[in-house]
This record gives C-alpha cells, structure tokens and sequence, in this order.
C-alpha cells in the first residue's frame, strides 16, 4: 500500500507576533511563558516580531540588568525577525525615556 502525502493539506502553523515588552520580559528572564516558547522552539508555532520591537526591548535593558547575550543568540536563532517598513510600511523610530520605562513596567510587572 502506498500513500502519498500532500503537503497542501499539512496544518498551517500559527504565528506569534511578539511586541518589544513581551521581548523584554524574555532578555530580563521575568516570563516563564515567553522563556519557554522561545527555549523549547514548537513546532506549531512560529515566532514573529520587528526590527523595532527587537531595537526597542534591547535599548531598554539598564546596565544592572541580569542580561545574558546567549538569551540573545537563541532569540536570533528562533525567532523572524521582518522589517518593520517592509511587513506594517512604517519608519522606524526612536527610542525614547518614556518608551523605555513603558516598557520596563511592563517587564518588570508580576505576571498573574
């Protein structure tokens, strides 16, 4: 017997778009969620973000930040990374001390 596989009816992965506080809470190690989708690559999922939302969570970590670059390398590794004027046909921008302590709040915050 002989079956031949179509790969137009394989499931369609879904996708998960991580904005630069979700990236964030991933660099400063405060979400377990996040920490495990991005550690333990799925198979279902594909992990998705920006240039700037990459720029923006990395220009927001402080120097006493437990920073660890191979946090860093694995996110490179596993997460597309599109420009944020080719895939939402915006300029980037720049990264502002407000911004940074918006998204250190969220970091930073307590996940329920």
């Amino acid at each position: 017997m002989r079956i031949d596989i179509d790969n137009n009816n394989e499931m369609q992965k879904q996708k998960l778009y991580l904005k630069a506080g979700a990236i964030l809470k991933y660099f400063l190690g405060t979400s377990d969620k996040i920490e495990t989708l991005v550690m333990c690559r799925s198979n279902e999922v594909d992990l998705v973000t920006t240039d700037q939302d990459l720029y923006e969570a990395l220009g927001s970590i402080k120097d006493y930040d437990n920073f660890n670059q191979r946090k860093l390398v694995k996110f490179l590794e596993v997460v597309e990374i599109g420009s944020l004027k080719r895939v939402k046909g915006k300029e980037r921008t720049i990264l502002s001390h407000e911004r940074v302590e918006e998204l250190r709040k969220i970091a930073l915050k307590k996940e329920d």
